[in-house]
């Protein structure tokens, strides 16, 4: 099976995260190397385990894969422009979230994580559709690619 075995942010053209959000992406590559799958589709594309960069370049998501030993494997740049509403939607119902776990009672803190978590599954469905062609991944390794897209994405 194919997965990843190291990821790199390339944050270079961002702006300096808050240390809230570089935990945040700490976190996110932390819970994505713990277990995940990821097979490169083209033909003749190297067999994983893999290393991914992951970066920004002119508003879009660029992933570059290289092979365990640092051989290329390959590169796509994907447009956010189709995830960017439901990024946005994620954002704010993780600041709801935040907001009612500090002043609400449980049964509403549930219901909007319940609507976090909904958010989220579409997000992940959303970015494998985008993947397709390129990357196969399961649904737990495309849930924690775009909460790591989103924790890059976030300006603070």
């Amino acid at each position: 099976m194919s997965y990843l075995i190291d990821i790199i942010l390339d944050d270079s053209a961002l702006p300096e995260p808050t240390p809230e959000i570089a935990q945040e992406r700490r976190v996110a590559i932390f819970d994505l190397l713990q277990e995940n799958e990821f097979i490169l589709i083209r033909e003749g594309a190297p067999k994983g385990p893999y290393k991914l960069q992951l970066g920004m370049q002119d508003r879009r998501l660029v992933f570059t894969v290289t092979t365990e030993n640092d051989e290329p494997a390959g590169q796509f740049i994907l447009s956010l422009s189709p995830l960017k509403q439901v990024i946005k939607d994620y954002f704010a119902i993780c600041e709801s979230y935040f907001k009612a776990v500090t002043s609400m009672p449980p049964s509403k803190i549930e219901a909007i994580d319940m609507g976090r978590r909904g958010i989220h599954d579409e997000g992940s469905e959303q970015l494998r559709e985008r993947l397709e062609g390129k990357v196969e991944t399961d649904k737990m390794t495309a849930r924690r690619l775009f909460t790591l897209i989103c924790a890059l994405h976030y300006r603070g």
